[in-house]
């Protein structure tokens, strides 16, 4: 099997196509549209993606694909934040996860997007036509290799995700919840915390009165800080691990 089609494969199982921080993005990553010779030479080798595509501004609230649309590009997440979401049958909503600077979506390699990603922030994406894509990676096969390590780890994501909505109290869901937007700026006390009550809601399987309430106690517990301009700090990182229960 070759490297592209193990993407794909993996892709396809219960990962819906989107990679947590694939590549590192770096200072001077320029993009803007490139040819498709017979080998890609990116314009920063420490980004391949970097020429590839082009990139563009959204406002807060902007669809950016829905699920069944024809997947003809991928997308990488260069500022601000995503939210990734299925509609259940039922007409609930389903938030998959939120994207953040470096991450990648709609790398399922299926006909169709298997998700809705709208924009919670201003948020500034690249978006890159899956044949420029499909190119890159053929041309340079550490690249391509690179992208399956990733996707293979993001399966392993998927599976603490459903342990996280099937197995964890609210208070735990809540504190894994934040612990994982931590690691994700490298451990910082302070995070981002763009996305509304209800987005969380959405995303750990609670209510949003419930999220507001844990968030409460967790205050008063002195384990968070909830600062001005949609920001948290961590006050007691270790009680807030203890509580996840080893997320």
């Amino acid at each position: 099997m070759s490297t592209h089609a193990a993407i794909a494969a993996h892709a396809n199982r219960a990962v819906p196509g989107y990679l947590v921080s694939a590549l590192a993005m770096t200072p001077n990553s320029g993009m803007g549209a490139s040819g498709m010779g017979a080998a890609i030479q990116p314009r920063n080798p420490a980004d391949p993606l970097a020429g590839l595509g082009h990139a563009k501004v959204h406002e807060r609230e902007t669809t950016l694909f829905s699920e069944g649309d024809a997947a003809g590009s991928v997308f990488r997440v260069m500022s601000g934040m995503v939210r990734l979401y299925k509609m259940l049958p039922d007409g609930r909503r389903q938030i998959i996860g939120f994207l953040q600077a470096g991450d990648m979506m709609g790398l399922a390699f299926a006909a169709q997007y298997l998700y809705t990603a709208e924009t919670v922030t201003a948020t500034t994406i690249q978006r890159i036509p899956r044949l420029e894509l499909d190119a890159l990676m053929d041309a340079q096969p550490a690249f391509a290799r690179k992208l399956l390590s990733a996707t293979t780890s993001e399966l392993m994501a998927a599976q603490d995700q459903m342990v996280l909505l099937g197995r964890k109290t609210a208070a735990e869901k809540v504190a894994t919840f934040l612990l994982r937007l931590s690691d994700r700026r490298g451990g910082e006390q302070t995070i981002d915390l763009p996305m509304g009550r209800s987005d969380i809601a959405d995303h750990l399987g609670l209510t949003t009165e419930t999220v507001s309430r844990t968030l409460t106690k967790l205050k008063s517990s002195r384990l968070i800080r909830i600062l001005v301009g949609g920001k948290l700090d961590l006050l007691d990182r270790d009680a807030l691990a203890d509580l996840a229960g080893g997320f």
